[in-house]
């Protein structure tokens, strides 16, 4: 084991315990990182409070996506390919670590059909709970304390590398998917496939929403997104009546048309 490393940054430091290969990767923004985590206390018993080996899926995040945890991203930037390496992290850093933990175990429970790619960002989700379901972390969220991470680095994908979803993609790569995905629901729509044609739509849909919070109501960039969704939602009804599925058709227009009256 080496000896403890500083990373110019308050409140952490670095062990290797396993060197890793070649050059540092080339972290860039928007790039996917793939990594395995053990979470401990510093106690005595280095209590494990979350391991993904044991759950039998790595973690991954987005470099420039403000994941939820941010420290995170400041330990696998100082790291290299198959490098294991401790990194003890205090208070400062962990605070948010107990409502990470529970969207993670509440995913390996297959509670949430999401993979292990938490992007929710935030600290306002501390406070929406009462109890986090999970008594170590309801301890950990009333006094936090700092905490051990023990990383394995996987792998790193530039952008271009892997199918980027649409969350992670940045307001201007949101607002060019629109058009792209728009027309690839249309062409699948008229080969019949309405159940793929509809994820497109819905996919689009989101984008919008995303674009659309960034808005003040019912001013002229929020009412021409508006504008937008309205013609997709359109879209996905016919492929709903086309899978006769009406009554969710009805609720879609009529959302529209309490809105929108004089649509």
């Amino acid at each position: 084991m080496d000896a403890a490393l500083l990373l110019n940054v308050e409140g952490v430091k670095k062990t290797i315990l396993h060197g890793g290969v070649g050059e540092l990767p080339n972290f860039i923004t928007g790039s996917r990182v793939t990594f395995h985590f053990r979470t401990m206390k510093c106690d005595e018993e280095r209590t494990v409070i979350d391991d993904s080996k044991q759950v039998g899926q790595p973690m991954h995040i987005i470099i420039g996506n403000m994941f939820k945890l941010e420290v995170w991203e400041i330990l696998l930037t100082s790291m290299r390919l198959s490098e294991v390496a401790e990194f003890w992290c205090d208070t400062i850093h962990t605070g948010v670590y107990p409502i990470l933990s529970r969207s993670l175990r509440q995913m390996a429970e297959g509670k949430d059909p999401a993979e292990w790619h938490v992007h929710t960002c935030g600290l306002a989700n501390m406070f929406a709970y009462h109890t986090l379901g999970y008594e170590d972390l309801d301890e950990l969220q009333k006094e936090p304390q700092p905490l051990v991470f023990v990383i394995e680095l996987l792998q790193v994908e530039a952008p271009s590398e892997y199918q980027r979803e649409t969350w992670n993609l940045s307001n201007t790569e949101k607002m060019q998917a629109v058009p792209v995905l728009h027309g690839e629901g249309n062409r699948l729509f008229k080969l019949g496939r309405y159940e793929e044609a509809s994820t497109k739509y819905q996919e689009a849909i989101v984008c919008l929403r995303n674009l659309q919070t960034k808005e003040k109501p019912w001013e002229a960039q929020w009412l021409k997104l508006e504008k937008m969704i309205n013609t997709l939602v359109l879209n996905y009804c016919q492929c709903l009546l086309r899978r006769g599925e009406y009554y969710e058709v009805l609720e879609h227009t009529g959302d529209i048309l309490r809105h929108h009256p004089a649509a």
